[in-house]
């Protein structure tokens, strides 16, 4: 018979506790500690895993690294780019991708559309939230039929793994994580013990099969996916879909990847049958203005391996109620007080008593800092009421002296600018080096300071 006992865990971070503590020692949170019960497994109970229920799991052996053997397991293709870009170039056989977002945000419908397009293999969906007369009508929205995808509403890990051994499927869809719950454990399913729980389970069907899952994740207040944080750790893959419920568009992008590069994005629109791909983004987030407006500049960006061209807009007014205000939409925030400490310390410009509002446009987020020089001409842009000509566009960094700094990969972004029809691109002076500027239409402008880039705009 299988032993009780109760035991303490941190619901944020996972560690364990025999008693109560105010503050975990780990994370060093406050009342984050709930009591769970604890079953502890029987030595002698049942392999699930194993094909022979009477025999027994023999421990592995130590082997020379030059010794193992590579085994070439092709990815498997996923239609359309965007997801498949950001996964490194497929589905590998046998990894746990742990796909998280807000509510509402369209994480189902998209792993929903994933498991309909995948039409050469043998899916299993299984939903802990949603009947399956609900996933039908999503199905039929998104107008994608196939026969080969099963649906499973269970939330028992034990009675998945039985259909799983009927079924056969080559991918698994779990939708979601904190649904599940494992007879092993006796406390309720979301706990900390239970999600560690099942995710291991998952764990150890994805590698001994072969078999690649995906595990739809909640995310909390904070922004941070639920569960404890070993989840991250267990995991070969964490996808974050991120977006701003206001705006159509959806942003995928890896935060975790043993298998491909994380700073790569995928951009979807939300559409009433589904979410669409955004191949070329800059012609969407770039706003098609037919006269000049001041506070506005383009941005040459880089997402990944992906060149993009974004809008930022800036407000600068006089305070109205004594302390002025600092607010950004899709920016930091801190990097914003940097980058106005430079103007004012450096540049001369006297912002101090004023309020500066910034916003990106399409309602996405931006941590690339080649848009600082972009973001410093809205700003002063706004300040100065003179707008910037439509036909120009920013690509450089500014540091805390004011000089102007290079940025990475400037050919993809010279050349972004140049296939959406711009004329003039203002870049530093320390990323001519190499650069061959016949190959280029566009007119390249290069600056050393803020005070080249204001006099050469503004006059």
């Amino acid at each position: 018979m299988s032993k009780v006992k109760t035991s303490f865990f941190c619901q944020n971070c996972g560690a364990q506790s025999l008693k109560w503590v105010g503050k975990c020692g780990s994370c060093g949170e406050w009342n984050t500690y709930v009591e769970e019960k604890v079953v502890k497994d029987n030595p002698n109970s049942i392999n699930f895993f194993s094909t022979n229920q009477n025999s027994h799991h023999t421990p592995n052996q130590p082997i020379l690294l030059q010794d193992v053997g590579l085994q070439n397991f092709p990815r498997i293709p996923v239609p359309g780019k965007e997801f498949g870009r950001v996964l490194g170039g497929g589905i590998v056989p046998g990894s746990l991708v742990l796909f998280g977002g807000e509510p509402g945000i369209g994480k189902s419908t998209l792993m929903l559309q994933i498991a309909l397009r995948l039409k050469n293999l043998k899916i299993l969906y299984v939903s802990g939230e949603e009947s399956e007369q609900q996933i039908k009508m999503r199905a039929e929205r998104i107008g994608i039929t196939t026969e080969n995808c099963y649906l499973l509403q269970e939330t028992n890990t034990q009675n998945i793994f039985l259909r799983i051994s009927e079924i056969k499927p080559q991918l698994l869809i779990i939708d979601s994580i904190q649904t599940l719950y494992s007879s092993k454990i006796e406390s309720s399913p979301g706990s900390v013990s239970q999600v560690r729980e099942c995710a291991a389970e998952l764990l150890r069907f994805a590698k001994e099969t072969n078999t690649p899952v995906f595990m739809i994740g909640h995310i909390t207040k904070e922004g941070s996916l639920a569960g404890p944080k070993v989840l991250e750790h267990m995991v070969d893959t964490v996808l974050q879909f991120e977006g701003d419920r206001n705006h159509v568009f959806r942003l995928l992008r890896a935060v975790k990847n043993r298998f491909g590069n994380t700073n790569e994005m995928g951009i979807y629109e939300m559409q009433g049958e589904g979410l669409k791909e955004v191949l070329n983004p800059s012609e969407i987030l770039i706003t098609n203005r037919e006269n000049n407006t001041s506070g506005v500049a383009i941005a040459a960006t880089m997402e990944g391996n992906r060149p993009m061209l974004i809008e930022t807009q800036a407000l600068v007014s006089s305070a109205a109620f004594g302390t002025p205000q600092r607010s950004s939409n899709g920016f930091d925030t801190r990097r914003l007080a940097m980058l106005l400490a430079v103007l004012e310390k450096r540049c001369g410009f006297k912002l101090s008593l004023k309020d500066v509002f910034i916003n990106i446009a399409g309602g996405i987020r931006v941590e690339d800092p080649g848009i600082d020089l972009a973001l410093l001409c809205a700003i002063l842009s706004s300040n100065e009421d003179m707008a910037i000509p439509q036909n120009t566009c920013f690509a450089a960094e500014v540091g805390l002296t004011g000089e102007i700094r290079p940025v990475n990969r400037i050919e993809q972004r010279i050349l972004e600018a140049e296939k959406l029809g711009f004329e003039k691109i203002y870049i530093s002076t320390f990323n001519l080096k190499g650069l061959n500027l016949k190959n280029y239409k566009i007119e390249i402008i290069s600056v050393a300071k803020m005070e080249d880039v204001f006099s050469s705009i503004f006059g």
